[in-house]
This record gives C-alpha cells, structure tokens and sequence, in this order.
C-alpha cells in the first residue's frame, strides 16, 4: 500500500525527441516547484528554440492542484494535454516538460500530433532520474541542558532524523519525520523520556523541560 507521505519527481533535467514526417520535436522535462520557476524555464527554452513555432507544455507542482497545461498555437487538445496525461501516466510532481516542434512540411492530423508530443513527453520521462520522496514535517524542541542527554539517546533509540541543532542560550534541535508520523513521533519521544507506554500519552502529557512544536 502507497504510503500517504510518498510521492515521485526527478533530479535535474532530462531531454526526450520524436519525429515523424520531417516533423522534429524536442522534449524538456525539468524539477520544477514553483509557477515563477516554470515560467523561467519556459523562457529558457523559448530562447533556445527561437525559430520553433510552436512551445507546448505541462507542469504539475507537489500540490496537485496546481497544474497547466498548453496548445501554444496547436490544435486544441492535440499538444499540452497529451503532454500532461504523459505526467499523470508517470505519477510525477513538481515537474515542467515542454514539447518544441519545428514543422517537417506535411500536416500530421489530430491524432498524429496527439501522438508526437505524447511520445516526445515520454521519451524525456523514461531517460528521467525519477526520485521516490516523501512529505516531511518538523519537529522542533526546545529542552533544558539537565534532558539533553537523555533526549539524544532517545533521539537514537527511535532512529530519528536530526535535521538541526542550536545548543546557545535556549538549546533546541529540530527533527524530520515523514508527515503523517509527526504526532506519533512526538508521542513516542514523551513515552521514552517519561518510561510510560505509548497508550498512556496523549496531546495533553507534558515534560518539564521540553517543548515540542511541529511545522510543515
């Protein structure tokens, strides 16, 4: 079973092409985060591919609901949503691929153009370094010097992950954990330093000397 934190993108860039009746197209895919970010990158491209008439495209950020897609000038239908389903085959977040094509001389018909930029989006898909990540949260704590000790083995026990420390004036540290196990997490923190069974803690079980927030 998919665990709910889990989701796919890629590292870096990759390139993908297809051709078909003298028609060329040039495939784009890139780790994107952001609309600025795509739209820098679909700049990039455009200034790259200058002469090309046509610059189609999809994005799609962690945030499923953020998404576009693009004809540029194209039959509609036939360019940026072939592109996007290409995306949504894949499962990916957080990318950009753009399709550039330069005209071979024959028409390729509506299904003809469906296919190339679908298979132009693959191709760059498939030479893709996809990465398999996961959401994460943070949770921060803030403890007197007399639990530092004791905390770090604790810290240890449960293989947590220390992402950052600041041992000055008012130590604290911040751990990082996959989203969904941000509550239990801290729950098993409190069960350790207490020495009670996780049953017997609750949102409302405190430690003298130990501040938990947790951030996304």
């Amino acid at each position: 079973m998919k665990s709910p934190d889990a989701y796919k993108t890629i590292a870096g860039q990759s390139e993908g092409e297809f051709k078909d009746k003298g028609s060329k197209f040039f495939a784009y895919l890139k780790f994107i985060d952001t609309t600025e970010g795509f739209s820098d990158f679909l700049n990039e491209i455009k200034s790259k591919h200058f002469k090309a008439r046509h610059h189609c495209f999809a994005y799609r950020l962690l945030n499923k609901d953020i998404f576009r897609y693009a004809d540029d000038g194209e039959p509609s239908g036939t360019a940026g949503l072939p592109i996007y389903n290409q995306i949504l085959s894949a499962d990916l977040v957080n990318v950009g691929c753009i399709v550039v094509r330069y005209f071979g001389g024959t028409k390729l018909g509506t299904s003809g153009l469906i296919n190339a930029y679908k298979l132009a989006a693959k191709d760059a898909i498939n030479k893709a370094n996809i990465l398999n990540k996961h959401l994460e949260a943070y949770i921060n704590i803030a403890f007197d010097y007399g639990l530092m000790g004791n905390l770090l083995k604790c810290i240890k026990y449960l293989d947590l992950d220390i992402k950052e420390t600041d041992y000055n004036a008012s130590p604290n540290l911040t751990l990082v954990v996959k989203r969904s196990e941000g509550e239990s997490a801290v729950k098993k923190i409190k069960a350790y330093m207490l020495n009670r069974s996780i049953e017997d803690i609750d949102d409302d079980t405190k430690i003298e000397g130990l501040v938990f927030g947790i951030s996304i």
